[in-house]
């Protein structure tokens, strides 16, 4: 999509170096496609002693695009988005069974200097969700805010700017109505932005909580990449995805806190099967 892109792309690619594929979970997941473009997806999750399974298809139907995942705990979610003739024009709706009340109806536009987005729950008095966003020549403000029509009442409301360049993202978020503050910086040191480092800092106004962060991520080559985090708590991490061939993804993290080495470290392993 063109423009200066949605609320929640403000600071994202810095979140993802940080945050985007550790875990100290074990996955499997394996996809198949079929010559009628459906493509079946089975994952299964071990997460401490608890194992979850899921299965999902996804199917592209003209201009619409149609999730179903059914999950171990019975529940069905499903998710139609529907891409107008125009591409600037994206709009979705999504429902979870049993729930009857979890339907949800999102409709985004984008523009060259503009992305604007809304979300509706499908209900007698809805939560409704709005977000703008407006910027040129990399740089971007936006906002976003919640409304209970129920109690009249603002569930949330944030701000964010970001500066965007080759070389660099920048971004400073004021969030949970206005008590956090969340700033990071995003440099890549070549032009194809395969290394780049990441540092973040948080604080909250209410418990004075600071938070630092840093990061780093590296593309050996086009199916392998490392990365690595270390916070103020002193917890380290590291990751390591390799794609062993094309098709199949391996990812492993693992992390351990610095200052408390007689803990044991936690180890995450991935691996997925997707189709040619």
């Amino acid at each position: 999509m063109k423009g200066p892109g949605l609320f929640s792309d403000i600071g994202k690619k810095a979140k993802d170096i940080l945050t985007r594929g550790y875990s100290s979970d074990q996955k499997l997941s394996i996809s198949t496609s079929s010559a009628s473009g459906v493509v079946l997806t089975s994952s299964a999750v071990k997460k401490g002693g608890l194992y979850t399974l899921d299965v999902s298809t996804q199917y592209n139907y003209k201009n619409a695009l149609i999730d179903v995942k059914v999950d171990t705990d019975s529940n069905i979610t499903t998710s139609v988005t529907y891409l107008e003739d125009a591409p600037n024009v994206r709009a979705a709706f999504l429902f979870k069974l049993p729930d009857y009340n979890s339907g949800t109806l999102e409709v985004q536009y984008f523009h060259d200097h503009a992305a604007l987005a809304s979300s509706v729950a499908m209900k007698r008095s809805p939560v409704v969700d709005f977000s703008a966003t407006f910027g040129a020549h990399g740089i971007v403000f936006g906002a976003e805010a919640g409304f209970d029509t129920a109690s009249g009442v603002l569930t949330k409301y944030n701000a964010g700017l970001g500066v965007k360049k080759p070389e660099l993202d920048v971004s400073v978020i004021v969030a949970d109505k206005g008590d956090t503050i969340r700033a990071s910086y995003l440099h890549h040191f070549d032009k194809k932005q395969n290394s780049s480092a990441v540092a973040e800092i948080t604080k909250r106004f209410s418990t004075n909580e600071k938070t630092f962060s840093v990061g780093g991520a590296y593309e050996m080559d086009p199916l392998t990449t490392v990365k690595a985090r270390l916070n103020n708590s002193g917890k380290l991490g590291a990751l390591l995805q390799h794609g062993v061939k094309p098709n199949l993804i391996m990812t492993l993290s693992g992390e351990f806190e610095t200052k408390a080495l007689d803990r044991t470290p936690k180890f995450g392993l991935s691996l997925a099967l997707k189709p040619f």
